[in-house]
């Protein structure tokens, strides 16, 4: 397996990482950390860290052009540097599976080992990952839900195959949405396994503020395609996290925001149609399984 690990700014959780991967029960193969343009003592950690991991090389995108992004989280978490480490990595051939982890998700020792256990068994699986933990303000966790049919862009782990297949990872927001989408359309499964727990210790989407977050994520949707009913339903769910109300309106601006000012999306349209279709068969899906609870009681 083949790790790629964009960076910036993790000074604070890099170590704890670090030494997360250190104690897996199942080596990496390779370990890529790309440090992208850190301006506090990411780089020097990870160069004082880096003998101890024989599987572990450390690089920086110092050599690279800065290109047109907008905040931390389309700079560093995700596209550019996370390919940038894939081009230092050389043939993926050499590796059966590409994961990207992000430098703040501390893995439990047996996460490499199940999940690769996992892929083993079942041939259709081409994008996989656990779930979240957030250190919530009283010192204990919270767990950040998501479909089972999502994995977090923080932890994605892709099979060769499934990889190669959807053309790798897109530079553009909403990045972690359309690969799954296309690994769906290429016949592989994709899935979150909620008993690979790992923890996240940075609130997520909090890198440049909660609301800005939830307005990236809408203007990732309006990218992806998603239709106006199921954004508005999205928003309404999204408005009961904190802070109340606000968040659901953030949500929506950036979906509104990214039509109004015609934002390139997804080109594709099969893949229009395709992601068009599944969320129709998702809410009518979700409505008969509601209405035969309903009948039950």
């Amino acid at each position: 397996m083949l790790i790629v690990s964009p960076v910036r700014n993790e000074a604070a959780h890099i170590e704890r990482v670090v030494r997360a991967v250190a104690a897996q029960e199942l080596a990496p193969a390779r370990w890529i950390v790309i440090d992208d343009g850190s301006d506090d003592e990411t780089l020097g950690i990870l160069r004082r860290l880096e003998p101890e991991l024989p599987f572990m090389s450390v690089t920086s995108t110092d050599s690279l052009p800065a290109g047109p992004v907008s905040d931390r989280l389309a700079r560093a978490a995700a596209p550019r540097a996370f390919n940038a480490g894939l081009a230092a990595a050389g043939d993926l051939r050499a590796y059966s599976h590409v994961m990207k982890l992000d430098g703040d998700i501390e893995l439990p020792p047996h996460y490499l080992r199940v999940l690769s256990e996992r892929f083993r068994a079942d041939p259709a699986l081409g994008l996989a990952g656990g779930v979240l933990d957030e250190l919530a303000g009283d010192g204990g966790r919270r767990r950040i839900r998501i479909p089972r049919v999502h994995v977090h862009g923080a932890l994605k782990c892709y099979s060769r195959a499934c990889f190669e297949a959807i053309g790798g990872v897109q530079e553009c927001l909403g990045w972690d949405t359309i690969d799954e989408t296309y690994a769906r359309m290429r016949g592989f499964r994709v899935w979150s396994f909620p008993d690979l727990v790992a923890v996240h210790h940075r609130r997520l989407g909090s890198a440049d503020g909660v609301l800005r977050g939830h307005a990236r994520h809408g203007q990732c949707a309006y990218i992806a395609h998603f239709p106006l009913w199921w954004v508005a339903l999205r928003a309404a769910k999204v408005a009961q996290r904190s802070p109340r109300g606000l968040s659901g309106l953030a949500f929506l601006f950036g979906f509104l925001r990214a039509a109004l000012l015609r934002v390139e999306r997804v080109r594709d349209p099969a893949y229009r149609q395709f992601t068009r279709r599944e969320l129709r068969r998702r809410a009518l899906g979700l409505a008969i399984a509601r209405a035969g609870g309903a009948e039950s009681r």
